[in-house]
């Protein structure tokens, strides 16, 4: 097994002793790793249940996810283009979910989605937010209504 293999099945090791049951610990793992700007972890994480939930009723909103920490990893890639394509495809798949959905508000994700695409397409794709803008953060809300 890889380093990076190592640190994410040791991250999941620790999730699945700390979490409460509702949420697996690739899901909260996702939002370990994405809030600590790792993105390709986050991407990585999320992959397995997204693959193991495919065709089921939130495939769109993981591939979503995976595609949001999938835009920050061309952005720190500097593949400005590639970034705004994702971002595309993942407010696409996030429309097709209420609100809020599994703990996370999705209005504020659309609009965390639309403030990168605007910082990007305002400079005509020549800089990188990721230079000027502070790093993204998702936050789970127990309250929300999945």
């Amino acid at each position: 097994m890889s380093k990076k293999g190592e640190k994410i099945s040791a991250l999941l090791n620790e999730l699945k002793g700390s979490s409460s049951g509702k949420h697996s610990p690739h899901y909260l793992g996702y939002f370990e790793c994405f809030n600590k700007g790792l993105y390709y972890e986050a991407h990585d994480v999320l992959e397995d249940q997204w693959l193991r939930e495919r065709k089921g009723p939130r495939d769109a909103f993981y591939k979503g996810l995976i595609q949001l920490a999938g835009a920050f990893v061309h952005l720190q890639k500097n593949r400005l283009k590639p970034a705004d394509a994702l971002f595309r495809l993942a407010e696409a798949n996030m429309r097709l979910y209420p609100p809020h959905c599994e703990d996370l508000n999705l209005s504020a994700v659309l609009l965390l989605i639309e403030k990168w695409r605007q910082a990007l397409a305002s400079t005509e794709f020549a800089q990188n937010p990721l230079l000027t803008l502070a790093s993204p953060m998702l936050r789970l809300e127990a309250h929300a209504h999945s």
